[in-house]
């Protein structure tokens, strides 16, 4: 496989993201999904809506989320319509719970590593093309969180994401799961949405705000280090180890504890096992605008 091309620019504006959208050089065809996260409530480092205004207006897009399968503001429908309006997203866009309504889609996964069912919001399906669009940040589960983890977890419906966690099971403490296993449902997960959309999708991960807990965390810690920049790639193997490659590389000494974050968890295997399910690759080329 050759290797991917990821476009890099540190400068973190709305324009930047329009210069790299049209430096890739794919249109986003017909009605298309933007894929964010929403930011459970009281959590500061979520990106905000004035801030992905532009590029979702320039693709003509609908902001789609799904519910959580945890407690708190987004685990219902209504909560989370809420949610959406209170943190300004309703105000700039249209907004889609995408598994507000059953029954879900079920995708299959012949050849998962661990799972051979995908349950994802079924609203999926009314959308021709899908943007991606990742505040890349550590994650305390995941190790980190990019675009494979908004392919995966980010897409499922509630049910699904507790499916995912439980590595197939949904009875008892689904979030107790052996890690790996976990990872690789993720991994699993990530491939039919990814092979949905084929050639009409894109990624985009923002790295800003990084700290090492998720968007879904309400009380989440505060940066440990400066913002990075902006990445744009078709492929979501090879973005997300841009990104973690950013980090080791990196000269800012907050980095360990970002390390230590996704070590511990060994985040790293995502990439590895999408890798292995043909997802993507690993090796790119960082292009920086």
């Amino acid at each position: 496989m050759e290797k991917a091309k990821v476009y890099f620019t540190n400068e973190i504006t709305p324009e930047s993201v329009i210069k790299l959208y049209e430096t890739l050089g794919v249109k986003l065809d017909g009605k298309v999904a933007v894929k964010l996260h929403s930011g459970e409530d009281g959590n500061q480092n979520y990106i905000k809506p004035e801030f992905v205004q532009k590029i979702v207006e320039y693709v003509k897009g609908t902001v789609v989320e799904c519910n959580t399968a945890y407690d708190g503001s987004r685990d219902t429908t209504e909560k989370h319509e809420k949610l959406m309006e209170k943190h300004g997203w309703t105000k700039y866009f249209d907004v889609d719970i995408m598994d507000s309504e059953g029954p879900d889609l079920e995708l299959d996964i012949p050849n998962g590593k661990q799972i051979q069912k995908n349950y994802v919001g079924k609203n999926i399906q009314n959308y021709d093309s899908l943007l991606v669009l990742s505040h890349f940040k550590g994650h305390p589960m995941g190790g980190f969180g990019g675009a494979l983890k908004q392919l995966s977890i980010g897409v499922a419906s509630s049910y699904g994401k507790k499916y995912i966690h439980g590595a197939g099971k949904t009875e008892g403490n689904f979030f107790e799961t052996e890690q790996n296993l976990f990872l690789d449902s993720m991994a699993d997960a990530a491939k039919t949405v990814h092979e949905m959309f084929q050639d009409h999708v894109v990624y985009i991960n923002v790295m800003c705000n990084l700290s090492v807990d998720c968007d879904c965390c309400a009380k989440a810690e505060d940066p440990c280090m400066d913002d990075i920049g902006i990445l744009i790639s078709t492929d979501p193997v090879a973005i997300d180890q841009a990104c973690i490659d950013l980090i080791y590389q990196s000269s800012d000494s907050g980095k360990d504890h970002f390390i230590e974050r996704v070590e511990r968890q060994n985040g790293i295997r995502i990439i590895e096992s999408s890798c292995e399910l043909g997802i993507g690759t690993r090796e790119y080329e960082l292009i920086s605008l």
